[in-house]
């Protein structure tokens, strides 16, 4: 499948900013998906977080891993418009180096299982090739009208 920008995720993921992460999708396979989130001085995050030493909050990066699983996710249902994808539960995040201002994260999830409405993925998520977090996400698919 061809890249992804950020108005074709945005057909896909019912994410909007301040709180879409992804900025792109590079690969997309059934059982793989590689996004990028470019990041940022201005995001409101940074104002914060820290104000002399600016660190992207490692929950924005696990958020960034999900809603890129969720991409792949959405991608394969063919009703998506009405469907959500919630994250269930996070395990074994690790954090290995800051994220700052002018950094590009390359995340890369892939699917360790998969039913109709669940799947579990394992993710890192790297900047210049390092890697600076890892974890694995379990996402639930539901009705958004059965919620």
């Amino acid at each position: 499948m061809p890249e992804l920008n950020v108005v074709e995720i945005q057909d896909i993921l019912p994410h909007r900013y301040p709180l879409l992460l992804v900025d792109r999708i590079l690969e997309l396979e059934e059982l793989r998906v590689v996004g990028i989130k470019n990041v940022t001085a201005t995001e409101p995050h940074f104002q914060g977080h820290f104000p002399e030493f600016p660190v992207m909050p490692g929950v924005l990066i696990v958020e960034c891993m999900a809603q890129t699983a969720g991409v792949l996710v959405l991608s394969q249902i063919p009703d998506r418009k009405n469907k959500v994808v919630l994250l269930t539960t996070i395990e074994n995040a690790k954090f290995r180096k800051p994220v700052i201002p002018g950094d590009q994260l390359r995340v890369e999830m892939t699917v360790i299982s998969k039913r109709a409405s669940v799947a579990k993925m394992k993710g890192e998520a790297r900047v210049n090739g390092d890697l600076v977090a890892e974890c694995t996400v379990m996402c639930v698919l539901r009705d958004k009208g059965a919620l």
